[in-house]
């Protein structure tokens, strides 16, 4: 592919990671426009994946790093408001997807600070990232200029990056038999590329190695183990009677879900830019938590609320998914799911076992859920005969079609119970 005209820039901002793509781009991007380039990486639990990344980027080319630790930010502003909208995109927990934007506004913020008349990221044109990083430098700095070199560069494959990196003696932690596509956050852990690209092959999730975040349920303990999270307003804060910060509770509940075999996902979703991808996702702590959370509103939502707030979830879930994180459509919809959070308080109390999450007990003192309404035995607060007037009303479109129905048929010489 041909190189489209370049713009000469002084100043770089580069979304780094310290992963393969971003690990090549400081040379390329010297070599190619001959910028300052300064390093931003967003710190959003990555934890490991951090060490060292100073030194390389400086001894790579940059002038400078950025680590900015983004985690609280990252859970109480992106990760909750998405649970507290139960929103999902094709049973996908979106961890890379509200990452993405938080980390975008931070470069920018950067970006601005220190003059810069570029961002460079290194998503390929092939994946959702490169959507979502520009739409959120769109609404901060529609002024700055971006640099995509997936695109138009010449190094169009991990293989040829590997060589790239090899040839400059850039350090990479993967090699080309191990070059699994990764994205890690405090939520979530992405898995694609290699064998995972063809679905007849099952993922390798037993494999030593494959998974970081847990284990596989054929690994998990033999024992159950059980789990109680509270809530107040749809917010989590305490799990076994212990209440902390934000952050703290993802983390536990990583340990605690990830030992249990609790949030493996393997499937094949609709990317944004058109085709299907293969992804392996670890998400073991979100993975309760929606469950706790979704079991919590059974009880504390009434039916109309709850079913339509099933609908506001679906639109939520693709507007993460697709980038529109800082949209008017998204915060209006945050602001009618913290409505309907007024009363998600209470307990709830879930069984891990080998992958599955079994609800154990859930109570709320906000809790819509009447036994003396509801149970089978004798009771004095539900008279049985007023159902026989609302069936009848509410089947009464049924029945004046069937009668309209029948008229007809015997006006034709047709036999109306013979007409099926």
């Amino acid at each position: 592919m041909n190189k489209p005209q370049q713009k000469q820039y002084k100043k770089i901002v580069l979304a780094y990671s310290g992963g393969l793509d971003t690990s090549v781009l400081i040379p390329w991007l010297k070599e190619n426009y001959g910028a300052e380039i300064i390093a931003v990486s967003g710190n959003v639990g990555q934890k490991s994946e951090l060490e060292g990344l100073e030194e390389k980027a400086l001894a790579t080319g940059a002038s400078k790093l950025y680590i900015e630790d983004l985690n609280q930010e990252f859970v109480d502003e992106y990760i909750i408001p998405t649970i507290k909208a139960g929103a999902t995109y094709e049973q996908y927990l979106l961890g890379t997807s509200f990452a993405r934007p938080l980390i975008a506004k931070r470069i920018v913020e950067i970006a601005k600070k220190e003059g810069a008349d570029a961002i460079c990221h290194g998503c390929t044109g092939k994946g959702n990232d490169q959507v979502r990083f520009e739409l959120a430098i769109k609404a901060f700095a529609p002024e700055i200029d971006i640099i995509a070199p997936w695109r138009f560069w010449e190094l169009n494959s991990r293989e040829k990056e590997i060589e790239y990196a090899e040839q400059h003696h850039i350090p990479l932690k993967i090699n080309k038999e191990t070059n699994y596509s990764k994205d890690k956050n405090l939520w979530h852990l992405s898995h694609e590329g290699l064998d995972l690209e063809d679905p007849a092959n099952e993922a390798p999730i037993n494999k030593e190695g494959f998974l970081e975040l847990g284990v596989s349920p054929e690994q998990a303990p033999d024992q159950p183990e059980y789990v109680t999270i509270h809530f107040e307003q749809g917010v989590p804060t305490a799990v076994n009677g212990e209440e902390m910060n934000s952050v703290e509770l993802i983390e536990l509940l990583n340990t605690i879900g990830g030992k249990n075999g609790i949030g493996i996902l393997d499937i094949v979703e609709n990317r944004l830019v058109g085709m299907k991808s293969r992804g392996v996702y670890e998400t073991p702590g979100g993975t309760i938590l929606y469950a706790a959370h979704q079991k919590l509103e059974e009880i504390t939502l009434d039916k109309e609320t709850q079913h339509y707030k099933n609908q506001v979830a679906l639109k939520f879930g693709e507007l993460v998914y697709n980038g529109l994180w800082y949209t008017p459509l998204r915060k209006a919809l945050s602001a009618f799911v913290d409505e309907t959070q007024k009363n998600v308080t209470g307990d709830v109390t879930l069984k891990l076992y080998k992958g599955n999450i079994i609800p154990a007990s859930v109570t709320s003192k906000y809790s819509l859920y009447s036994a003396g309404m509801a149970t089978f035995d004798e009771d004095d607060c539900y008279d049985q005969s007023d159902s026989a007037g609302f069936i009848n009303l509410f089947g009464l479109p049924i029945k004046v079609r069937a009668l309209q129905d029948q008229q007809l048929f015997e006006e034709e010489g047709i036999h109306f119970s013979n007409v099926e």
